[in-house]
């Protein structure tokens, strides 16, 4: 029998009235012929709230305790959705992440799903029940409990339905839907840019640099999941019954579309490490201190003084206590170094996998943004990444000309043929006769 996990977010069951509406979502999707796996988030903004009754004792609660703390969030909801479901005239057991064999690691609120023993999933499904199963939370092989950090149910979703299909069922037998409180991918997030776009459909890989650069409606680690397995992904509202956006593998019209999408990343901090030693090793000894206090850093730049060096990076507002006390350590083992400290910046992005072959696309994102008379800090690329880092205050804006500068409101594809890309395309017919 086909399988469907459905994921419903905090804002999706922040309430009774919404947690039966999911309810029939699911039961609906039973009633079809599928077996049901709901996952679902803490209701509305409870995790908010745990968090800030824990900092109300103290600013460094310990984060084993955090983990006990904020789990009970997601035991709330699966336990009101599973009494929705059998008062619908379904059965429905609800299971906790340890219940459900959520392994993790031992690294508290943040920590990293090691595998998903399903056979008791599958026993319940067996048996004609829907699951519903607490997202965020595992449990670590000698019985502590942890959370998954952002994002953490939809990685819980999309997980789920890959431990499935690696373990049967065959492909395409098994689908995630990623229920939220909008209606798809948009090429830009909605309630910033009026005019965007929903999307039908999007690549794996452009999907996960949207999430990596800001786009919220998808984190990136259930998108990495869905890609390594090859989970088809359903973003869907919870509020209506119309498609969303599937996120899927790349397929070969994907490259006529050049960029698929922006996203805005708020609130960003840079680190200064100035007057360091230009040796080797240096480099890996900084990032050595960082990544043992488990933060996750971008936009890494080096610049050389002759023998000294300064070296820079991006990081969340929310770690930039931590890696203020891990930067320090670093300069504590290389013997000198400053320290520097600046908040207030953004990052626009755009991401499309046609900008694999089509050239002009930093030309035309760079001219938009001069135009504005928005400055540009720092610049990063990939093969289908190119972003931007600007003041804060001018963040929305810079989202909103990008877009505007892609045309991405029209029809997809429309700015690779306007008069501008056309110039600045690659010959490719040159190209083959000259290989």
């Amino acid at each position: 029998m086909p399988v469907i996990v459905q994921k419903f977010g905090g804002t999706s069951v922040a309430d009774t009235t919404r947690i039966l509406r999911c309810a029939r979502r699911a039961l609906e999707a039973k009633q079809s012929g599928n077996d049901v796996i709901v996952v679902v988030s803490a209701m509305g903004h409870t995790t908010d709230e745990l968090i800030d009754l824990a900092k109300q004792i103290t600013d460094a609660p310990n984060p084993r305790e955090m983990d006990m703390l904020m789990a009970t969030g997601e035991q709330v909801s699966i336990a009101l959705m599973a009494i929705a479901l059998n008062s619908l005239g379904n059965n429905a057991v609800s299971m906790t992440g340890p219940q459900m064999g959520m392994l993790t690691n031992e690294i508290h609120t943040k920590a990293r799903i090691q595998s998903i023993n399903v056979d008791r999933i599958r026993k319940e499904l067996s048996a004609g029940r829907i699951v519903v199963a607490a997202g965020f939370q595992g449990v670590t092989d000698d019985g502590q409990i942890t959370t998954l950090g952002r994002g953490g149910s939809d990685t819980t979703a999309v997980a789920i339905a890959a431990a499935l299909l690696t373990l049967g069922g065959g492909a395409g037998s098994v689908t995630c839907e990623i229920y939220t409180d909008v209606d798809g991918v948009y090429t830009a997030d909605p309630r910033i840019v009026p005019n965007a776009r929903k999307l039908a459909r999007i690549s794996y890989e452009e999907m996960l640099e949207l999430a990596n650069q800001g786009a919220a409606v998808m984190h990136n680690r259930a998108v990495l999941f869905g890609q390594k397995y090859d989970v088809p992904i359903h973003v869907r509202s919870s509020t209506k019954a119309d498609l969303g956006t599937i996120v899927c593998k790349e397929t070969s019209e994907m490259e006529d579309i050049v960029v698929a999408g922006c996203a805005l990343k708020r609130d960003l901090g840079r680190i200064s490490l100035r007057r360091i030693p230009n040796n080797p090793g240096v480099q890996g000894m900084v990032f050595d201190c960082i990544a043992k206090a488990n933060i996750i850093v971008d936009d890494i730049i080096q610049t050389q003084h002759g023998d000294l060096a300064s070296l820079s990076f991006t990081v969340d507002h929310n770690d930039l206590a931590d890696v203020k006390i891990a930067a320090g350590k670093a300069l504590d083992e290389i013997g000198t170094g400053e320290l520097a400290v600046e908040i207030g910046l953004a990052k626009v992005s755009v991401a499309g996998v046609g900008m694999r072959t089509h050239s002009g696309v930093a030309a035309a994102m760079f001219r938009a943004l001069g135009d504005a008379g928005i400055n540009i800090a720092n610049i990063t690329t990939s093969d289908i990444k190119i972003s931007c880092i600007v003041p804060k205050q001018d963040g929305e804006r810079a989202l909103k000309v990008v877009h505007d500068a892609f045309q991405l409101d029209k029809p997809q594809g429309n700015w690779a043929n306007s008069p501008k890309a056309v110039e600045t395309k690659p010959d490719t017919r040159k190209a083959v006769r000259s290989t």
